[in-house]
């Protein structure tokens, strides 16, 4: 999975996760990569600072810098050094649990709206993808071999966010 921050044709920044840059690429060409601020399928990546950490400070990493970030004249806000070196700054813990939040909602959404194949899902995404049945939204599951070869096929997949508290 790669995670790409993209702009739309009004300017504006948002981040989405794609299984390959070609992916990427056939998702845009097929305009269905689109604004969640404006709807606009015009989109482009962003320029993106690599994230790296160093031996030193494997815990977690700062979140990649965007052009958005670099472009604003606003000074940047000195580092709160009252975090321990094992624990989150709040920031970050408040940009999980934001995240998580999205993810459930985004999870929600398509058990609310899509259809549960359940182990049927690569055998009616290949129907679909064909052109056997009629497109509809759904989800189902899939082993991880399923998974890759229905992408290698060109069916456009994606895993359901699982979350922390999921798994209880």
């Amino acid at each position: 999975m790669i995670r790409y921050t993209l702009r739309c044709e009004r300017g504006h920044s948002f981040e989405s996760w794609f299984q390959s840059s070609s992916a990427y690429d056939s998702q845009v060409r097929r305009k269905l990569v689109e604004c969640p601020s404006c709807g606009s399928v015009k989109v482009e990546k962003a320029i993106m600072a690599p994230q790296i950490v160093g031996k030193k400070g494997r815990g977690r990493a700062p979140e990649p810098a965007t052009n958005e970030a670099a472009a604003s004249d606003a000074p940047a806000a000195a580092p709160d050094n009252s975090a321990t070196e094992n624990s989150a700054p709040p920031l970050l813990m408040a940009q999980e649990r934001e995240l998580r939040a999205k993810l459930k909602e985004l999870r929600d959404h398509i058990v609310k709206t899509a259809d549960n194949v359940g182990e049927r899902f690569p055998n009616e995404a290949r129907k679909m993808h064909y052109g056997d049945i009629e497109h509809r939204p759904i989800f189902g599951e899939a082993s991880p071999a399923e998974a890759k070869a229905l992408i290698e096929e060109g069916i456009d997949v994606a895993p359901l966010p699982m979350l922390p508290e999921d798994r209880n």
